[in-house]
């Protein structure tokens, strides 16, 4: 039976009144036979016209990323409690990991027609206009919002990047510096006002970002966000040591070793470039261009079959990669 043809099943079966779901639903519901996903199976059949049971089964299914089925589940705790809100927000949230804005959109315009002086509605409906492109209702969704939170650091945000799309810069920057000063700890904030104000080549960008760091020393995104403005101004070697100090407050964050070793490699330091991309590898055993950019300094340093080796890695994840390609050729490499 196919997903479409499932889904239609389960929405027919979810349109009568009340019914328990049939056998068929449940084996829908229930992949791999998950034990949280049977218990909440087995209360459904019990309970068939209890919200919350389907609501907490879909969180499930969506945390498994069956998403037909946290969609299905999610619509029939609607259709039992139409008034609950966070049944909108979580099926909002389906939709938009689902890639169906459209369908996001529309659910949370229902929730805002529930209560339409709810701030944390309308933020997410205007957040969801933003990723549609439609600024100009994310505007009118914000000036809704200002009516009821006027001093809402979020909202400001959310306008600066309205009004950048719109290609009002500087409205932008003001807005970005309210969200700044109405919370001092909007780390996201002080990042989005460092990179509009260093894209109109304004000295004070550096501060913005040293302001976002010194909120929480080991936030990544801040580290990071800092490293690409360092780099982006010619500030090669401290770039490189804030994007190390990123991977080294989370190991699992690659990319900042990567783009250490990059940087190194534009210095012309190879043995400090391949310290960087081996932790990449270390770190990330499939990160292909971690493999790649690990070959071709290892080509540099005069070592042919070790960058070989690393080429035929990265061939073998992904057989079309052009860069490895040509270096597999340029040194006649052999299978």
């Amino acid at each position: 039976m196919t997903r479409l043809l499932t889904l239609s099943i389960l929405l027919l079966l979810f349109s009568c009144n009340g019914d328990a779901p049939s056998a068929e639903t449940e084996a829908v519901n229930t992949p791999g036979r998950d034990p949280g996903i049977v218990r909440l199976t087995e209360a459904i059949t019990a309970e068939p016209n209890n919200a919350d049971l389907y609501a907490q089964r879909a969180t499930m299914e969506y945390d498994k990323r069956n998403y037909d089925a946290a969609i299905a589940d999610m619509t029939r705790a609607l259709s039992i409690d139409s008034t609950n809100i966070e049944y909108h927000y979580n099926l909002a949230d389906v939709y938009l990991d689902y890639y169906r804005s459209r369908l996001a959109l529309r659910t949370l315009e229902r929730a805002a027609r529930l209560e339409p002086n709810n701030v944390e509605t309308l933020l997410r409906l205007a957040e969801t206009e933003l990723t549609l492109k439609q600024y100009d209702e994310a505007l009118v969704t914000l000036s809704e919002v200002s009516k009821v939170d006027p001093r809402n650091p979020d909202a400001y945000y959310l306008l600066s990047q309205a009004l950048v799309e719109t290609g009002d810069t500087a409205r932008a920057i003001k807005a970005v510096e309210e969200a700044t000063e109405i919370d001092p700890d909007f780390t996201d904030a002080f990042i989005k006002l460092g990179q509009l104000l260093f894209a109109k080549g304004l000295p004070r960008a550096g501060q913005y970002f040293d302001a976002a760091v010194a909120i929480d020393p080991e936030d990544v995104v801040a580290l990071h966000a800092k490293a690409d403005y360092l780099r982006d101004n010619d500030q090669l070697n401290d770039a490189i040591a804030t994007y190390r100090e990123a991977s080294l407050a989370d190991r699992q964050y690659v990319a900042g070793h990567f783009n250490a070793g990059l940087l190194y490699l534009e210095l012309d330091s190879l043995q400090p470039a391949l310290t960087e991309f081996d932790l990449v590898i270390k770190n990330d055993p499939v990160h292909i261009r971690g493999f790649f950019f690990r070959g071709y300094t290892k080509e540099q340093l005069g070592q042919p079959e070790a960058a070989c080796a690393d080429y035929d890695v990265a061939l073998r994840f992904a057989p079309d990669y052009q860069l490895a390609m040509d270096g597999y050729a340029r040194l006649g490499c052999k299978k």
